[in-house]
């Protein structure tokens, strides 16, 4: 599969404008979080098959303490599904691919 469609990083500054329009599925993960690494392929994969229709992003817990604090995201990986910029949804620790994939379907419908 091509690489080409890296999920961005979003920081604090960019983290409202970047969730404020669409469905928007942010994944909260860390460097040295096992399950996070294990998971970044298949957010990757799902960024590709959803591409145009949700918007993928990844926080880096490490760097951004406050957006952590804010969305309640005291284990990772953490998946919060914003739409139109509220929070719809939240999946804490490792999901199938399918599992995720089903939820995110759920909203173009």
């Amino acid at each position: 599969m091509a690489k080409n469609h890296e999920v961005p990083e979003v920081s604090e500054k960019e983290f409202e404008s970047f969730t404020k329009k669409g469905i928007v599925l942010i994944d909260f993960f860390a460097e040295w979080c096992m399950p996070c690494v294990m998971m970044a392929p298949v957010i990757d994969e799902l960024s590709e098959k959803f591409s145009g229709k949700i918007k993928f992003g990844k926080v880096n817990v490490d760097d951004n303490q406050k957006l952590s604090q804010k969305f309640s995201v005291f284990s990772i990986p953490s998946f919060i599904i914003f739409k139109e910029g509220k929070i719809t949804d939240k999946l804490v620790g490792s999901v199938s691919s399918e599992e995720l994939e089903e939820k995110l379907e759920g909203y173009l419908k």
